[in-house]
């Protein structure tokens, strides 16, 4: 697979699910653009894209809260990813290691 065979939407950006590799917990969902996803795959070490700052975010660049990258999935409609990273801290800003830590109650 090529990068360029990826379905990015009209701002170039392709949603990245963010799994930590030896649990299987998803930690977060990012966006990435080509340039940052080249960055990934050179340095396997998880590059973003910030779409509030529109500039590459390295995960882990100001808290030292990295993410190893082991494998990099597409799905098989080529429009999203998955990364299967060695969480280093925690993944999500609030300090919590999943920024999926809240639960919305189901009815009964």
């Amino acid at each position: 697979m090529e990068i360029q065979e990826l379905k990015f939407d009209e701002r170039g950006l392709i949603p990245a699910v963010v799994q930590d590799s030896k649990s299987g917990e998803i930690l977060m969902l990012a966006y990435m653009n080509a340039e940052s996803l080249g960055i990934t795959l050179r340095d396997k070490k998880a590059c973003y894209f910030s779409r509030s700052r529109q500039q590459l975010w390295l995960k882990g660049e100001t808290s030292g809260h990295f993410q190893l990258v082991k494998s990099v999935k597409y799905d098989c409609d080529c429009d999203t990813l998955l990364l299967q990273v060695e969480q280093v801290g925690n993944a999500c800003h609030t300090g919590s290691y999943s920024c999926f830590y809240r639960d919305i109650a189901l009815s009964e």
